[in-house]
């Protein structure tokens, strides 16, 4: 049985087991350039802190999502003399957390108490697939709550009477949506503050630095722009929908009945992509309303105009 390292000296089991890579892996790694050459002593492979150090790097770097083919160029930068402690605290700064909020945990048995009492392994699955929800290694009974204030909502809607099938089929689209206003606002700001500093691979260390300290100001941004228009959408639908109901007894007045009408489905497509499909209907309404109230607007003005223009000649 191997003995353990000694002054920082490793054979490659030794490696492994103290990196947490396989030998396997640490051999691909130096097939594709991704470690530097061990040094032979007689017939062994011997390795360093360094290695270490590289096995840790690369871990760290795929556990954010990068590609070995991009580790490896940001390796060649350090290697080379470019530096990487900019590009590095720039993916510490992007992989940050992006809210104020703290994971928390939560027994099976308080979980089953918040959403009524009874064992659900059917919504218990369906809250970890989510990620509502993560499974914590060797504890069957207890589970880490990324977003506690996202727990407290679907809590909330149950008490009030929503089904769990139901709060799950809504996060689903709901996520859908919030994505594609991530990634509208991830291109927004690549196109008009970002794509000066990234047009090297990998940046210099000043560009990645500077790149940084913008995420940091940009990152709360997009959460405050979305409050803001959820905010002023949610008042404008939820009066809409609160007078529609109230009056829904009241007899229609004259020409008050719906009507079909015929839209190109490129115009639909469009609007759903918008609010999604559930506002469509709404949206369109609202749209022909303001359209209807503007053209009635220019009417009364034009006709005070030529109304005020035929006194001054009288």
């Amino acid at each position: 049985m191997p003995g353990p390292p000694a002054g920082g000296r490793y054979r490659i089991e030794d490696l492994s087991h103290a990196s947490g890579a396989t030998v396997r892996t640490i051999r691909a790694y130096q097939d594709r350039g991704l470690l530097p050459t061990p040094e032979r002593r007689g017939r062994a492979n011997v390795y360093g802190d360094a290695h270490l150090d590289r096995l840790r790097q690369i871990a760290d770097l795929l556990d954010r999502g990068y590609t070995l083919a991009s580790i490896k160029e940001l390796l060649e930068a350090w290697d080379t003399g470019r530096g990487l402690g900019g590009v590095l605290g720039l993916v510490a700064e992007v992989h940050g957390p992006w809210t104020d909020e703290h994971a928390a945990r939560i027994t099976r048995v308080e979980l089953d108490e918040r959403f009524g009492g009874s064992p659900d392994d059917a919504a218990l699955a369906e809250a970890v697939e989510l990620g509502v929800l993560e499974r914590i290694p060797g504890r069957d009974d207890e589970f880490l709550v990324p977003s506690p204030q996202e727990l407290q909502v679907a809590a909330e809607l149950y008490a009030a009477g929503v089904p769990l099938t139901a709060i799950s089929a809504h996060l689903r689209e709901l996520r859908g949506q919030v994505e594609h206003i991530a990634a509208r606002f991830l291109e927004f700001t690549t196109e008009h503050v970002f794509a000066r500093y990234l047009g090297h691979h990998p940046p210099p260390d000043a560009d990645a630095a500077e790149a940084a300290s913008l995420v940091r100001r940009l990152r709360p941004l997009a959460r405050q722009t979305v409050d803001a228009e959820l905010a002023r959408a949610m008042r404008l639908f939820a009066t809409r929908h609160l007078q529609q109901h109230l009056m829904a007894e009241d007899p229609e007045p004259t020409g008050g009945q719906t009507r079909s009408v015929q839209l190109p489905a490129a115009v639909i497509d469009a609007v759903q992509a918008l609010v999604g499909e559930e506002n469509v209907p709404a949206f369109i309404a609202v749209a022909a309303e303001r359209e209807a109230a503007a053209r009635t607007l220019d009417v009364l003005t034009a006709t005070h105009r030529q109304s005020s223009q035929l006194d001054q000649i009288g």
